[in-house]
């Protein structure tokens, strides 16, 4: 039902789906979605959730071996791509869409992203550290706003793929800026800190 529950948002939208719709697509009766889940909302959200697992468990060890900004990103496209190409981008834009005005599926649908987010944030943490920037970056605050970002250049893709495409190069260039940071020797590298620390570019404590 979980499988039934992502295909039918993907091939009929989120207007279409109903216990109906997604019993047929999984070949059950639609009496188990309630017998099962309660609500429609709650099958969604279960799907969700399941979805978002069995993606980023694809990705895992790919991201594990990820060791600069420049290496996450080219995961971050291989992943659009095949996010795209799965239907998948589809599926989170229906989620979206319905999540604005049914607030079980507006938490499912968070909670789904807050995977993405929470391995992202593992991610940057180790690719940061001992870096110039990880002193000055709040890499939770980073680690949501890059996947924030991921979610909406997946949709905006879908309208205009030239601006995204500028998009993920302004993010290149960003990565490169990084990489030339953290390439400066010794000296160089504490001038950046100490001028950072007198902009005020310390991250906030909480």
């Amino acid at each position: 039902m979980l499988a039934g529950a992502l295909a039918t948002l993907t091939e009929q939208g989120i207007a279409k789906t109903s216990a109906r719709s997604i019993a047929a697509a999984a070949g059950v009766n639609q009496a188990l979605v309630f017998y099962h889940f309660g609500t429609v909302d709650e099958l969604l959200a279960a799907a969700c959730r399941h979805g978002a697992e069995q993606r980023l468990a694809t990705y895992r060890e790919r991201l594990d071996r990820v060791r600069s900004l420049g290496e996450l990103l080219a995961v971050a496209r291989e992943l659009n791509a095949s996010e795209r190409a799965g239907g998948h981008v589809a599926v989170l834009g229906q989620l979206l869409a319905g999540g604005q005005t049914q607030p079980r599926l507006a938490t499912a649908t968070a909670a789904g992203l807050t995977l993405w987010t929470e391995e992202i944030e593992r991610v940057l943490g180790r690719v940061l550290a001992g870096t110039p920037l990880a002193e000055f970056v709040d890499v939770t605050g980073l680690a949501k706003a890059a996947s924030a970002a991921f979610v909406g250049l997946e949709l905006y893709e879908g309208v205009d793929p030239d601006g995204a495409g500028q998009a993920l190069a302004a993010l290149d260039q960003l990565a490169a800026l990084a990489a030339a940071l953290e390439g400066l020797g010794p000296v160089a590298q504490r001038a950046v800190r100490s001028r950072l620390r007198r902009a005020g570019g310390n991250r906030p404590h909480p």
